[in-house]
């Protein structure tokens, strides 16, 4: 089992009334009536901050991501993120995922293949290489690509990347939306032929079919916990199964959202209104945002209508307490946080790839923290022998990494 630690870096202190006096937290939030740079630059610190505390206090990988023009998670370069990372943890054996630099909106996208490149070099060949489509908002709202377009692109840029790790020969290529003379990639990443590549999803059932046709690992990247992701990543498996391959439970990864105290009380009376303010706040997105017209493939357009489980539901709504019955958000004791994380999500959906939010909306950094360093000490350890009995390889993890079970050090939050 690799366990990492993931973080979207959202603003910590919108407006109480926030998803009242504005339209939507993504595309369209005001900068100079919500943000300050100088606060701003203290969140990415704080963001670096905690995520080296996570590589230090025994994760496996530590997760960053890309958004574009909003306040609910704003690192709109991913790679500046790893690239500190990647240096300030040369010492130790944690895995830099990025998950990842969106390749439609890059021109050319060998721009990709040559950062990851760096950063496996610079890490000394720890780099997981996250290739996402990216969102509907960044993509298609912010970066100006036609939704329609959208799909083709990722996937012309996706063959183009992995086709620049492995050839030896310089090559020329000609597609429909990118045409150089010549690809010649410099510099090339250490782990051949490739670093491991993840695809995150977040519901499009064709890009089942497009992870086990390429042998990447797909991520399900859910803010709506293990109970309504069940129909879905069963759905995976299932393609898993159909064309052939083995059921190795590191084809997959899921992302949940877990806040740890010492009681089930507790850990209500510390992390609710945080909870909340994501819910209410940093996912205050018109839900037609989501999918606008051409960007999901029929398939999944058509899977969308008939699953009442992937209908949307209004998370403004809800409440801490229906936020944690519901699975959206793990909370509690270690033991509870074990318990449910064990059933619901590693035995459940069948992962072998977990990341956990720990941050998460307005939490500050001192109980980020604390969060991630209970989690270290008191559930992270009984979860990273889970699947070892089973004997499978986990293809998809830095090499140089695979064998690594160290008991996570304890490092005092600060």
């Amino acid at each position: 089992m690799k366990i990492s630690a993931f973080h979207l870096m959202p603003h910590r202190e919108l407006p109480a009334d926030f998803e009242k006096r504005y339209p939507s937290v993504w595309v369209t939030p005001p900068w100079w009536e919500l943000a300050d740079p100088v606060r701003v630059g203290q969140y990415y610190n704080w963001t670096l901050d905690e995520l080296l505390f996570a590589a230090r206090a025994g994760f496996d990988g530590v997760c960053t991501n890309e958004h574009h023009q909003n306040a609910y998670g704003f690192m709109p370069s991913p790679n500046l993120m790893g690239s500190v990372l990647a240096k300030a943890t040369n010492d130790l054996p944690v895995a830099i995922v990025q998950m990842g630099a969106t390749l439609p909106t890059q021109n050319p996208p060998i721009r990709v293949a040559e950062e990851y490149a760096m950063l496996d070099c610079i890490s000394g060949g720890r780099l997981v290489a996250g290739l996402p489509l990216g969102s509907p908002m960044d993509v298609n709202l912010c970066y100006g690509i036609t939704p329609m377009e959208h799909r083709e692109r990722y996937r012309e840029a996706f063959a183009l990347t992995m086709k620049a790790w492995q050839a030896r020969e310089i090559f020329p290529w000609n597609g429909r939306y990118y045409q150089l003379a010549n690809v010649n990639l410099w510099p090339r990443p250490i782990q051949q032929p490739h670093p491991p590549v993840w695809v995150p999803g977040s519901g499009s059932i064709s890009t089942f079919d497009f992870a086990v046709e390429n042998e990447v690992c797909y991520c399900f990247l859910s803010y709506s916990g293990a109970r309504s992701a069940k129909g879905m990543m069963d759905g995976y498996w299932d393609v898993v199964t159909k064309k052939g391959r083995d059921a190795n439970p590191y084809r997959a990864g899921f992302l949940q959202l877990v806040v740890v105290a010492d009681t089930d009380a507790r850990a209500e009376e510390q992390y609710a209104r945080h909870v909340e303010y994501f819910y209410h706040k940093c996912l205050h997105v018109p839900a037609v945002w989501f999918s606008p017209p051409g960007n999901q493939d029929y398939r999944s357009l058509q899977a969308t209508a008939r699953n009442p489980m992937r209908h949307a539901v209004n998370t403004k709504e809800l409440r801490y307490r229906d936020f944690v019955e519901k699975g959206y958000v793990i909370a509690g004791s270690p033991a509870t946080v074990r318990q449910r994380l064990e059933e619901e999500v590693v035995k459940g959906l069948r992962v072998g790839n977990l990341m956990v939010l720990l941050q998460i909306g307005s939490m500050p950094h001192e109980l980020t923290l604390q969060n991630m360093d209970l989690f270290a000490r008191e559930v992270l350890p009984s979860l990273r022998g889970f699947w070892e009995d089973e004997g499978w390889v986990n293809h998809w993890w830095p090499e140089k990494l695979r064998k690594r079970a160290p008991e996570p050090a304890v490092v005092a939050a600060r």
